[in-house]
């Protein structure tokens, strides 16, 4: 067989090479390089070093395109060798593989082929490459294969930089203090001389950094980091260590926004003038915990999008690299495709940052296509908020049902058949992936009942399959703008599973008996087999409910749970749940171009909460329930109670207009934020409950045995979890599989009864969550500026919402639009700044700005940084100083 594939391999191969170095990935990737063959010695080694890596060449090797193979060099008589006496393990090896590539060469003399193949042994260990020179045979570093490649000279960028501490090419002025070994930092963190915690770089403040301290200590949670040396050279989600400074080194977080535009790379006098910015007097209650980073336990770094900044010599092969997410510092690269580059989104990766450079060294990955291009723009959206959007592998889809798709005799073993029942649809338009629907009809007593149907994904998706695991990992459906990007595949999310009208689909339904109070009776689950009457949007529904001419049994139903509905939310805020609310937009596209040619907010009809009343109810149900079941290993969500402090923002806000918010309870806050009305001011309201939303914390998943605080406090629920939309979050697969345990209508699997790994998936899940989220918003910033360039110059009404030292942040009711309004420009004079953070209020020269403060701007887009173009903005009412007519800008 060996001798056979070898054969098969000389005949696909115009140069073959065997390698042992596998750190090139990004090289790997490229079309250029195939017809490799890795020894299986080699495998070895890299499978005892690192499982990631391992699994990428397995992967490369499965590629059929890529032709890579393995070569058991280990089991094959001519290549086999025994290790010498003396000789140590890794010199067997090497000795091993150079044998290996010796008698490769002599086999494939044998071929009688016009053309005679090469082979090309490649190796980054000096030692093996001499000896393999001398026993005859070709051999090259990884380096110098590449640039041999005189076809390719692109790949040459891709070479990592490998110039790091130690190895530094060019001696330069040290800049950054030596990081401390990690088994020192080790040592010190046992022993409580560091702290460990997370990297969070500022997007506002690039000279600033907090870390979040691991651990469940409540002192020092949360670490102020200030200053260019302190900082030493950590990057965004980096576990650094931390070294606390003496409490009179203390600082505050400052509201000054610094963004790093310098391109002279060895200013560094420039930043510690910068950084003298930062310090300017605070309140003593003001002062945080703050540290400097000593050393860097775990590097976070993935590749990043971005641009080139051209290096403004002729000629020069190094070049600055700033990324598109502004907590991530500028990258050195060097690369002689610049010139082609230019005005190109590309992505680089860190290769080292050595202590007398003031930025990290990298390479390039690959280029994206023109920045501001919407595809393009959509892919960086999409690989700078990690969503996997790669197209479903044909592993993963060879666990679809086949089509045509019917319901079987075995489908409904343990199902119930409610395809007589009047159940229907309501959803935004447009919408093909429908999770849910309802009925609700009298019975006999004269009490009603009430159905909340949910496709039943787990009787598609298998645990421990691939379809499973690709959905596990991409945790949830992603929508931007004019794209979904789903987490299971088509087939599944807009057919099968989708409760299409008037075909018979799965579900999960979730059946209560309910009084005319909206109290519960009765609530049972089932497996079942519905038929909907009705796909509806939220503005069908409301028709028919306000009509005064349709009494048919859809009509009849809606009317049942509208009226429930009421009752029900009525009882929740009496609860002291709250209703927050934030700016959602909508934009109108052009059906040709694509292009936004309206943006609105959305507005809510009474069916929005109709809907959402009864899917709260279901969640709430199921989460009882699985909990009674498995105290242990529910998958529950909760949301914390946000720390007293994150309201001072909110309080302070409100006394400026004369109002008081009560925060020491969620009811307390609600019935407050109701109070707070002003009849001269009605957007006042609103203005306060868009505030209150960013001082809330984030909802998260969490394992019930690993936790023992369950409260939802903006729902002001004990209990609650997902169970409503299975098509687009992985979180209701589980607790569907949960549920269906429980009411004995499937098996359960191991990993679904052990707490740890449902804690790892939750953490998955929520980080999942919280970047499609940041997608999301991402995709809406970028419509915007595609909606503003069309436009020219619009003036519009806005409100302040935050003031800071040197820009307040605006919010322009019309478009839900928010951006910084800046009050130093390049160039320019600068107005006579005075911040007070007790009121909080700013004085521009003569004029004082109160946060809420209605204000008259001029929009446009202002698109002279083509990376970050911004949304720029004129503060038109009130004048701010007859002789210096500014222009402020925004950020998106």
């Amino acid at each position: 067989p060996a001798h056979h594939n070898c054969q098969e391999l000389a005949k696909k191969s115009a140069e073959n090479f065997l390698t042992n170095f596998l750190k090139k990935k990004d090289l790997w990737k490229d079309p250029v390089i195939k017809n490799v063959i890795v020894l299986q010695t080699v495998l070895q080694e890299v499978r005892n070093r690192s499982a990631p890596v391992y699994k990428r060449i397995r992967d490369v090797i499965q590629n059929p395109e890529k032709h890579f193979y393995s070569f058991t060099n280990e089991h094959h008589r001519e290549t086999y060798i025994q290790q010498e006496q003396g000789e140590s393990s890794n010199d067997r090896n090497d000795r091993a593989i150079r044998v290996a590539v010796k008698w490769y060469s002599e086999h494939l003399k044998k071929i009688e082929d016009e053309e005679k193949i090469q082979v090309i042994f490649l190796t980054n260990d000096r030692t093996n490459k001499e000896k393999a020179l001398e026993e005859g045979i070709t051999a090259y570093t990884c380096e110098e294969y590449i640039k041999s490649l005189i076809a390719n000279p692109d790949l040459v960028d891709r070479l990592a930089c490998v110039s790091d501490e130690g190895k530094e090419i060019e001696s330069g002025k040290i800049i950054f203090p030596e990081h401390i070994p990690l088994s020192k930092l080790q040592q010190g963190i046992k022993s409580g001389v560091y702290l460990q915690g997370t990297y969070r770089a500022s997007r506002d403040n690039y000279l600033e950094a907090t870390v979040w301290v691991h651990g469940d200590a409540e002192e020092n949670k949360e670490i102020i980091i200030q200053g260019l040396k302190h900082l030493n050279r950590a990057v965004h989600e980096d576990i650094v260590a931390v070294e606390l400074l003496a409490k009179d080194e203390w600082v505050a977080l400052s509201s000054v926004i610094l963004q790093d535009d310098g391109q002279n790379e060895d200013d560094i006098e420039n930043e510690e003038e910068k950084e003298n910015i930062l310090k300017t007097s605070v309140n003593k209650d003001m002062l945080r915990p703050t540290g400097k980073v000593v050393g860097i336990i775990k590097r976070n770094w993935r590749p990043f999008c971005g641009m080139l900044s051209k290096s403004q010599i002729k000629e020069a092969r190094r070049h600055l690299f700033t990324p598109a997410d502004r907590r991530i510092p500028r990258i050195r690269i060097e690369t002689r495709q610049a010139d082609t580059l230019e005005g190109q989104r590309i992505i680089v990766a860190i290769d080292g940052w050595p202590r007398n450079s003031r930025y990290p060294n990298g390479h390039f990955v690959k280029n994206l296509g023109s920045a501001g291009d919407k595809e393009t723009e959509t892919e960086v959206l999409l690989l700078e908020h990690d969503v996997p959007h790669q197209p479903f592998s044909q592993g993963v889809l060879s666990f679809l049902p086949k089509m045509p798709w019917s319901i079987t005799e075995q489908d409904m073993k343990y199902r119930e058949d409610l395809r007589h029942l009047c159940v229907c649809s309501v959803d935004p338009p447009g919408c093909t992936d429908i999770d849910d629907a309802l009925h609700c009809r009298e019975v006999e007593n004269g009490n009603i009942e009430v159905g909340v149907h949910i496709a039943d994904v787990s009787h598609f998706i298998r645990p421990g399959n691939a379809l499973d695991e690709e959905s596990a990992k991409r945790g949830t459906t992603v929508y931007l703008c004019e794209k979904r990007i789903d987490m299971v595949p088509e087939l599944l999310s807009s057919n099968l599973c989708s409760l299409r009208s008037n075909v018979d689909r799965l579900a999960f339904s979730c059946i209560w008996e309910v009084n005319h109070k909206a109290e519960i009776l009765k609530t049972r689950f089932t497996k079942s087999i519905i038929n909907s009457k009705a796909s509806l949007t939220y503005a069908e529904a409301q028709m028919r409910i306000d009509s005064t001419t349709m009494n048919d049994d859809i009509t009849t139903s809606l009317r049942g749970l509208n009226k429930l509905a009421k009752i029900l939310k009525k009882k929740r805020i009496d609860n002291g749940a709250l209703t927050l609310s934030s700016p959602e937009v909508r934009f109108h596209m052009d059906s040709e171009t694509h292009d936004p040619i309206d943006l609105q907010t959305k507005e809510l009809k009474e069916t929005n909460s109709m809907v959402e009343e009864f899917m709260l109810l279901a969640n709430v149900s199921v989460a009882q329930k699985i909990y009674e079941e498995f105290p242990e290993f529910a998958l529950l969500r909760k949301h914390p109670a946000p720390p007293p402090s994150n309201y001072d923002i909110l309080v302070k806000a409100a006394k400026s207009k004369n109002l008081e918010i009560k925060t020491d309870s969620a009811k307390a806050l609600a019935e407050s934020l109701d109070k707070a009305e002003s009849p001269e001011f009605p957007y006042l309201n609103t203005l306060l409950r868009i505030l209150t939303t960013r001082c809330m914390m984030q909802a998260v998943y969490f394992c019930s045995g690993m936790d023992n605080d369950f409260h939802h406090y903006g729902l002001a629920s004990p209990i609650y979890t997902h169970f409503t939309s299975p098509i687009r979050r992985y979180a209701d697969i589980i607790v569907h599989r949960l549920l269906a345990v429980a009411i004995g209508a499937d098996s359960t699997y191991p990993e679904l009864t052990d707490k740890h790994k449902l804690a790892d998936m939750c953490k998955n899940l929520n980080y999942r969550h919280k970047m499609a989220q940041y997608a999301q918003r991402a995709s809406v910033a970028f419509h915007t500026q595609l909606f503003f360039k069309s436009k020219g110059i619009v003036n519009e009404d806005a409100y302040i919402l935050f003031v800071r030292k040197n820009a307040v942040v605006v919010l322009i009711p019309k478009y839900g639009l928010e951006g910084t309004v800046f009050f130093e420009e390049k160039g320019k004079p600068t107005p006579r700044l005075d911040y007070n953070n007790e009121v909080p209020s700013l004085t521009v020269e003569d004029t004082t700005l109160h946060v809420f403060d209605k204000v008259k701007v001029n929009i446009m887009l202002d698109a002279s940084n083509i990376q970050h173009q911004k949304i720029r903005m004129v503060l038109v009412e009130p004048k701010v100083s007859p002789e210096l007519k500014k222009s402020f800008s925004s950020r998106l």
